[in-house]
């Protein structure tokens, strides 16, 4: 009896023993293209897309390797305001502005805490330690490391062997950091997989399905060229990333009178041509101008594209200076009002204005 007890033992233990070396060999013998190896290509251009992306307070900070930790404080041409998310950033725009004619100045409130693209943070104790961080990105439209124009969808499932301890590891990982700090901490001996397919969102939102490392290569590869990073200091050149022109009918036709509050074209002003008119904008692509009761002008617009490349033409037969195929540069809500920015080149500027927000 104990004999046969001890045969059934051994029976099961190379049962299980085999058994759990044919997943390991399965899990070992994963296809390339859904195998991670450190240092290779894909590893360094999912760490690049990863990277913490610092130019989105250029307007706080002018540095596009680092961002300002929140909340803080700053004191914009002599307002004080606490910013406590990106959205704050429009308030510090819309107080610059307010003139065309002025020096924008603002201070920070120190001490600040800053992360890099790495995620790891500094704490900076006056403005001379900023500036001497800043001085160590790269400048103004100069190309850098992270890659803007393609994201990850978390979470990703993904599975960590080492075959030195015969160990599995199952994660998901939740954000840019948690995936930057993974593949930085690879060791070379892992065997890595993720749980594909996986979801990626391009810069104009579109989002695509990746199966495998491979695809996920060339998805990265030709996203790095795809969009403008925006990698500059000028906060009022690119404010229309996600406008289309279900965004601008939507705010030119649900509220009534716009004024023409600037004006310029061939880089003269014509500010106040236009006092008096109110400008009407209907979805059936008509627009109506109302100078008194018995004064109208009748005329027609029109809205293309999307982002930064939507234009607007207005035509207005008996308003010239209003007719131009504009580009959209900037829908901004400052207080009550409402602003619809339009220009061509440096040259040429409307802007609408109502305060029906």
């Amino acid at each position: 009896m104990k004999l046969k007890s001890f045969i059934l033992m051994l029976f099961l233990i190379s049962f299980v023993f085999t058994s759990c070396r044919k997943e390991e060999s399965e899990f070992i013998d994963t296809p390339d293209d859904k195998t991670l190896i450190s240092n290779s290509n894909i590893a360094f251009l999912m760490q690049r897309t990863a990277l913490n992306d610092g130019s989105k307070d250029n307007i706080v900070d002018k540095a596009n390797c680092f961002d300002i930790t929140f909340p803080y404080t700053v004191n914009a041409n002599g307002m004080q305001l606490i910013l406590n998310s990106e959205d704050d950033f429009t308030l510090v725009e819309c107080i610059f502005d307010q003139s065309d004619s002025d020096t924008d100045q603002l201070n920070i409130t120190y001490p600040i805490t800053v992360v890099l693209a790495d995620y790891s943070e500094v704490t900076i104790a006056n403005t001379t330690e900023l500036n001497s961080l800043a001085n160590t990105c790269n400048g103004e439209n100069v190309t850098d490391d992270d890659i803007e124009c393609i994201d990850f969808e978390y979470p990703i499932p993904a599975s960590i062997f080492n075959p030195n301890t015969e160990t599995l590891d199952v994660i998901s990982l939740q954000s840019d950091s948690q995936l930057y700090d993974f593949i930085e901490n690879i060791d070379p001996s892992d065997i890595i997989t993720i749980d594909f397919p996986i979801m990626v969102k391009l810069s104009d939102n579109s989002e695509v399905s990746i199966n495998n490392f491979n695809e996920l290569e060339i998805s990265i590869t030709n996203a790095i060229n795809f969009c403008n990073e925006d990698d500059d200091y000028d906060f009022n050149d690119d404010d229309c990333d996600n406008c289309t022109p279900n965004t601008i009918e939507t705010i030119l036709t649900s509220c009534n009178d716009w004024t023409v509050n600037r004006l310029k074209r061939d880089d003269t002003d014509y500010d106040n041509i236009y006092d008096g008119y109110e400008f009407n904008f209907f979805t059936d692509g008509t627009v109506t101008v109302r100078l008194s009761i018995v004064t109208t002008y009748q005329g027609t617009w029109t809205a293309n594209g999307s982002g930064n490349d939507l234009d607007i033409i207005i035509n207005i037969p008996t308003l010239p200076l209003c007719n131009n195929t504009w580009r959209l540069q900037q829908i901004k809500n400052c207080s009550f009002v409402t602003e619809v920015n339009l220009t061509v080149g440096d040259a040429d500027r409307l802007q609408y204005k109502n305060d029906c927000n």
